[in-house]
């Protein structure tokens, strides 16, 4: 590997766990302003639901870059990491779906009332989370050894 390969890796690793970090913040910013100051309701409506579904979109960005740089250069994508990537996606759907249910229209609010973000979108977030952390666990880049020929 070339010096500028791997300053490039560095830079493409750090650059991944900036955004990573920088998504967790506002992905706590959304999920609990409180923390911040910035609480003004006891419900949480439809900003701090995007805020969250932003921040997540960032942590699961970040950490794609940072795992991909760390992949070895030339070497092909295993299955198992394709399929790793297929459920971060996946599992970022399920939480945006999850969480923006009523103001996509099918949560349990109907349109003239106040989009909710009740315990049902919670579970639905959850099991979202969930499923994106299986999916970073099969994109890590393990070590593996090639049969002697």
């Amino acid at each position: 590997m070339s010096v500028s390969n791997h300053r490039n890796n560095i830079l493409r690793i750090n650059v991944g766990v900036g955004l990573t970090v920088a998504g967790f913040l506002v992905f706590i910013l959304g999920a609990d302003p409180g923390l911040f100051s910035l609480d003004r309701s006891p419900l949480v409506g439809f900003v701090q639901t995007a805020t969250f579904s932003a921040g997540l979109a960032m942590v699961c960005l970040g950490g794609f870059i940072s795992l991909k740089a760390c992949q070895r250069s030339g070497e092909p994508q295993t299955l198992a990491q394709d399929i790793g990537l297929r459920l971060v996606a996946t599992g970022y759907l399920i939480s945006l779906i999850s969480g923006m249910a009523d103001v996509f229209g099918f949560g349990t609010q109907s349109w003239p009332a106040l989009p909710f973000f009740g315990p049902w979108q919670a579970a639905g977030v959850v099991v979202g989370e969930i499923i994106i952390a299986v999916g970073f666990l099969l994109y890590l880049p393990f070590p593996y050894s090639r049969p002697e020929a």
